[in-house]
């Protein structure tokens, strides 16, 4: 039965985000929108699939790529564990531009893996992002829709200029008017680092935490 996040959009979309599964379960790389930025999506439980990543977006494999997912219990996928207040961040601000960094499981990927050993993730809000992830069933990566070092695609016209027929499939949800791309945190002896600050403040952060 297709997920209800999938039938909400309309048939066009559903289409498209059909196609991008079919394309990500072949092991190929797809463009999609987030509540932030477009991004440029992998299975990310695929070693080649990864490899293919990097090598569209011309980016350092040292440099490790966040991850969307479906839902906290998707996490347990990639997390070796999920710390009490990242669950308590996690259901207060997902979906929504929050990535959080949750310890890793041994058999990760390396390219996966950021300076603390921790894996990204968050839930996106965007209903087209969401729905792909939900029915889709893996962590899908995140990493923004340009080549490295260029500014992020705020249009499918601008991912299509810099990946062209690399990419298989562009899902297109219009233009993304964000002005910041998501915060990005962990947790490290149940004290909150902020690693990039972003759509969501340090402010609201704490205050959910009740350190406000």
């Amino acid at each position: 039965m297709a997920d209800q996040t999938l039938l909400s959009l309309p048939a066009a979309t559903q289409l498209a985000v059909e196609q991008a599964i079919a394309a990500l379960r072949a092991g190929e790389a797809v463009v999609f929108p987030t509540e932030t930025f477009y991004g440029l999506g992998v299975d990310a439980c695929s070693k080649k699939a990864l490899e293919r990543l990097f090598a569209i977006k011309q980016r350092d494999p040292t440099k490790p790529v966040g991850l969307i997912i479906a839902d906290l219990e998707v996490a347990r996928e990639v997390a070796a564990e999920i710390p009490p207040i990242a669950r308590k961040l996690a259901e207060r601000f997902w979906p929504g531009p929050l990535t959080i960094v949750l310890p890793a499981r041994a058999s990760l990927a390396a390219e996966l893996l950021g300076p603390t050993g921790g894996v990204a993730v968050r839930v996106s809000s965007n209903p087209i992002a969401h729905a792909l992830a939900r029915s889709f069933g893996r962590p899908i990566t995140a990493t923004s829709a340009n080549l490295s070092g260029q500014p992020p695609a705020r249009t499918i016209e601008q991912a299509r200029e810099a990946f062209g027929d690399k990419v298989a499939v562009y899902v297109d949800g219009g233009y993304l008017d964000a002005e910041l791309a998501s915060t990005v945190v962990s947790l490290e002896n149940d004290e909150l680092r902020i690693w990039r600050h972003g759509a969501i403040s340090e402010r609201a952060l704490r205050e959910a935490l009740g350190e406000a």
